[in-house]
């Protein structure tokens, strides 16, 4: 955090001198202009006479240009000022990071670089279409020759079309998608329908006492949700009585802040992404804040190795050399070391529990194997090596 604070001093100083530039600039661009124009009435003035530019106004004209040399050689040294400052900031990220980050890891870790491009262009390209940026995402694909089938493609089309009609506060796409996927998304214990259901009822609310019947009709929706959602149903309703009053000078004026519209493409986001199996935030995102935790961890390792000459410690390609901590955010599944090997386990390495209760992995399962009987390394229990069991978390 020193080397960005320290990086941010300086684009803080760039930005300060490019702002004072700016007022200057327009400052003396603008007594220019003023000192330019009335000399420029005077000698329309003189035009219109017919009289002969007297000396006055001669010498007058070019002090006129001299002023405008001299204003124009001031801004460009300036400018050029600017461009010194510039230079530090590079010179700053040069001094305080490490320019050559691939070497942070072994070569063998990566795939070959072919690999490695197409998987990069693959997560870029899933950002841009799960951010909208449709017209860049299939630039990319054209450029990069990606060959990406509309599978791929429809789940982010939809998504995104739906998000922009809740953005303008059409409920309609949203709404019809919710009731064709009603079955699934029930098992998800998703209540993104009823949501929808509910802000569509405030918007009639909204309308006045013209829209009362029609709200009530509409309030026949919420009946299949009636058991789940009681209270909310019940507040709702009891907004009616206010309706003649005005809504937003009553108890119930929560029910008209803007704030449920962000909320409602939130909850969809999610509902949709756990549906259609894709995550909330895209890969390349997390990956990113991700690396910028990690990276500063792993260099300080990678200087302590070569300092210590143990470059070959690191050679598995499914784990790190030491472990990291990134925040409850980035919990996405349990994971279990082996106590034993102090290794995470894998699926060519699970875990087994022993008999007795007591969990290692297989690969320190086999290692204590003594005359095909195994005892446990916590208790004296001795046991059979087939009996232990594979767990999976």
């Amino acid at each position: 955090m020193e080397q960005c604070a320290s990086v941010e001093r300086e684009v803080d100083k760039v930005l300060q001198k490019f702002l004072t530039y700016g007022q200057h600039c327009e400052q003396s661009l603008e007594e220019l202009l003023h000192y330019v124009g009335q000399l420029r009435a005077e000698l329309a003035s003189t035009a219109i006479q017919g009289t002969p530019l007297s000396a006055t106004l001669s010498l007058v004209m070019s002090q006129c240009c001299r002023k405008i040399k001299d204003t124009v050689q001031k801004l460009a040294s300036d400018h050029k000022d600017i461009h010194s400052s510039v230079s530090r900031v590079g010179k700053a990220i040069d001094r305080n990071f490490d320019s050559e980050i691939c070497g942070v890891v072994s070569d063998a870790v990566w795939d070959s670089r072919e690999k490695q491009q197409q998987t990069l262009q693959m997560a870029i390209l899933e950002h841009l279409y799960q951010q909208g940026m449709l017209s860049v995402a299939e630039e990319l694909c054209q450029e990069s020759t990606l060959n990406v089938d509309l599978d791929f493609k429809q789940p982010f089309l939809e998504l995104n079309r739906i998000l922009e009609a809740l953005h303008e506060q059409d409920l309609g796409p949203a709404l019809e998608w919710a009731v064709s996927h009603r079955q699934r998304l029930l098992e998800l214990n998703s209540s993104l329908e009823f949501k929808l259901h509910r802000l569509q009822f405030i918007r009639l609310l909204a309308g006045g006492p013209e829209k009362q019947l029609e709200a009530l009709s509409y309030a026949r929706h919420f009946q299949p949700f009636a058991h789940v959602h009681q209270r909310e149903i019940q507040v709702m309703m009891g907004s009616l009585v206010y309706l003649q009053l005005g809504l937003e000078k009553s108890p119930y004026c929560h029910l008209l802040d803007n704030s449920h519209w962000a909320e409602i493409c939130e909850t969809f986001t999610r509902d949709a992404c756990s549906l259609l199996g894709l995550s909330v935030e895209s890969p390349l995102s997390v990956s990113f804040a991700s690396g910028c935790v990690a990276l500063p961890v792993l260099m300080n390792i990678k200087a302590v190795m070569e300092q210590r000459q143990c470059s070959g410690v690191w050679s598995h390609k499914d784990e790190l050399p030491i472990e990291i901590e990134l925040g409850m955010k980035c919990w996405y599944h349990s994971v279990f070391a082996c106590p034993i090997l102090r290794q995470q386990t894998s699926d060519s390495n699970p875990p087994i529990k022993l008999i007795c209760g007591h969990v290692i992995s297989r690969d320190a399962l086999n290692k204590l194997i003594n005359g095909g009987k195994l005892k446990c390394p916590y208790c004296p229990m001795e046991q059979n090596p087939a009996d232990g069991k594979r767990i999976i978390f």
